[in-house]
C-alpha cells in the first residue's frame, strides 16, 4: 500500500514541479524527498492510531485539505525540499502551496475510484497496519526509503 502511495505522489509531484525554476535533476530530488514525506507523516498518523486524519484528508467528509494537519505539515515539507534543492523560501513556499493539493487530490480520487486497477488504494488497508506492532509497520515501509 504504501509504495503504491509513495510511487503514486512521486509521480504527481514530478508532473506538478516540472514547471519550476529548478533543474530537471533538482526537481527529481525535491520530487523524491516530497513523496518520502508524504509516506513519513501517514506511517506517523498511522502509528499514532489517529487515522481521523487520513480518513479526513482522503474522503469525501467535507473537511477542507487546508484544515487538515497533514496537509498543513506537506506543504511545510515540500517549501523545504524545494529549498533544499535550490528554490529561495518566497518562490518554493508558493510552490508548495500550489502543488499539494493536486498531489492529495490525486491520491484520494484513487482512494475513491471503483476502477479495478485502483483497489490496491483502500482506506481500511492503512487501518489494518495499526493491527500490527510498531516494528511491523516499520518493516513494510522501510524499504520506501
Amino acid at each position: 500500500m504504501f509504495d503504491l502511495l509513495k510511487d503514486l505522489a512521486l509521480d504527481k509531484l514530478k508532473e506538478k514541479m516540472l514547471p519550476n525554476a529548478l533543474g530537471a535533476e533538482a526537481t527529481q530530488a525535491a520530487a523524491e524527498q516530497g513523496s518520502s514525506d508524504l509516506i513519513s507523516s501517514l506511517v506517523d498518523q498511522v502509528k499514532s492510531g489517529d487515522l481521523s486524519t487520513i480518513t479526513s484528508l482522503f474522503s469525501n467528509d467535507g473537511t477542507a485539505t487546508q484544515d487538515n494537519g497533514m496537509f498543513q505539515g506537506l506543504v511545510g515539507k515540500l517549501t523545504g525540499a524545494l529549498q533544499n534543492n535550490g528554490m529561495n523560501a518566497a518562490e518554493a513556499q508558493t510552490e508548495a502551496s500550489n502543488i499539494a493539493p493536486d498531489v492529495l487530490d490525486s491520491i484520494k480520487e484513487k482512494f475513491l475510484s471503483s476502477n479495478a486497477e485502483d483497489s490496491g488504494f483502500d482506506i481500511s488497508k492503512i487501518a489494518g497496519l495499526i493491527g500490527g506492532d510498531t516494528g511491523d509497520l516499520l518493516g513494510k515501509v522501510k524499504g520506501l526509503f
